[in-house]
């Protein structure tokens, strides 16, 4: 029992099982809200197969004193800033924020809202699923990568995530591992929500199998100017594997367009477009989807 407090702003369903696997481990952890919870405690509901886990957590709102030591965020992308905001009389250099989120190009705001607290990165394969407040269905097993941007050792606390049931390993070269799934994402997400199809029809559509590749096709490119060669190498085999692996599933961003919510479009293919530019790469068929997708949010950004 290392004796730390963890406080997770994003109740959703990564942020309830991390919440799970944390406690787990002897640490104590509390959820933050926007607003004050009507009690000081809750019960997170894990499902996982057959079994059912129930656990006691302590609630908090964002507005409530007390220093905060160890943060993990778990919100949308374009939340991010935002939310650390609302804790920033909370957190000081000595805080450690660890970003869990989609995408990438979010972490200059989240600095900024955070002060001289350190950031660190967080990208898991874990499969999860909210299906009610504080309840969520464990849905896969995966593997959950930690580490700081620009490399560096790992810090004590790490030792929170390796004890815990997750598959959870320090990671030095993080930005390349959030790169990687950036690419995947690239590749599937913004499919299935123009298509409004499962990741699995990716690959059993002829006409759709042929768009992943010719995506694939400019993700290598991008990722090479950029230095990121072992995506370039793998971007086509890992996206079917991935489309494979979660045929069943309905991504996160055809889920927000379905519910008329945000997308997180501006921190996957934005990101991707943005980097393309950089470089000087074109990326047309990227450039159409982000704005097709665009297109179909019905939601102000």
């Amino acid at each position: 029992m290392s004796g730390r407090h963890w406080h997770i702003l994003g109740a959703g369903a990564m942020g309830c099982l991390f919440a799970r696997m944390l406690q787990g481990t002897g640490c104590e952890v509390t959820l933050l809200f926007r607003e004050k919870p009507t009690d000081a405690t809750g019960t997170i509901v894990v499902e996982e197969g057959e079994s059912i886990v129930e656990v006691p957590v302590a609630l908090s709102a964002n507005a409530d004193s007390g220093a905060i030591d160890y943060l993990v965020v778990c919100t949308k992308a374009y939340e991010i800033a935002g939310a650390i905001g609302q804790v920033a009389h909370r957190i000081n250099g000595k805080t450690q924020i660890v970003i869990a989120a989609n995408g990438m190009g979010y972490l200059e705001d989240a600095q900024r809202a955070s002060g001289e607290a350190t950031l660190f990165c967080c990208t898991t394969t874990e499969g999860a699923y909210r299906t009610a407040p504080l309840h969520v269905r464990h849905a896969g097993r995966g593997r959950t990568l930690l580490g700081k941007p620009g490399g560096g050792e790992a810090p004590l606390w790490m030792e929170d995530w390796t004890n815990s049931p997750l598959a959870a390993q320090w990671e030095g070269a993080i930005e390349a591992a959030l790169w990687h799934k950036l690419a995947i994402n690239c590749a599937i997400n913004p499919l299935t929500a123009v298509h409004r199809c499962l990741n699995g029809e990716l690959a059993d559509r002829p006409v759709l199998r042929q768009q992943v590749d010719a995506l694939c096709a400019e993700i290598a490119g991008i990722s090479r100017a950029a230095g990121f060669h072992k995506t370039a190498h793998n971007i086509h085999t890992d996206a079917l594997l991935v489309i494979a692996s979660t045929a069943q599933n309905r991504s996160s961003m055809l889920q927000d367009t379905l519910a008329g919510r945000r997308t997180e479009i501006d921190y996957i293919t934005g990101h991707l477009l943005a980097v393309a530019a950089a470089w000087g790469v074109d990326a047309p068929r990227h450039e159409d989807l982000y704005r097709r997708v665009l297109a179909i949010s019905n939601v102000p950004v």
